[in-house]
């Protein structure tokens, strides 16, 4: 049984390089990338809403093609107090502008702002 499994995970493991290779690169992706400090104040209980208005956005603007999220876990100590990190992908740049003024971003900067210490965003384009 040990054997099977291992065999099963070899092929999609061969798979999934398959579908990632010189002659099919990955698509080229506008990323979005957003740090958040909160304040001292914020509970563990305003951070929540926070982090669940933001995982929603995405469902609400079709123009973002991916998100992924995470709190920091890195032993260095360099994170200046930023705990949180969004990815939100786009295909374009006409997408995020879309994004950007779009209600459902807005309302979500509403539920945010008051919990916000600071905030960095970097944007660019991934490269292979």
């Amino acid at each position: 049984m040990k054997i099977k499994l291992l065999f099963l995970a070899c092929l999609l493991s061969f798979g999934a390089m398959a579908l990632v290779s010189p002659q099919n690169p990955p698509k080229k992706m506008l990323r979005h990338v957003v740090l958040f400090k909160f304040k001292d104040s914020a509970t563990p209980a305003q951070v929540k809403e926070v982090e669940d208005a933001f995982r929603k956005v995405p469902t609400q603007i079709k123009e973002v093609k991916g998100f992924e999220w995470g709190t920091n876990n890195s032993p260095e100590g360099l994170n200046q107090g930023f705990t949180h990190a969004f990815f939100v992908s786009f295909e374009n740049e006409a997408a995020r502008e879309i994004y950007l003024p779009h209600p459902d971003h807005k309302a979500f900067v509403k539920v945010l702002e008051p919990h916000l210490d600071k905030v960095l965003v970097i944007d660019y384009w991934t490269k292979e």
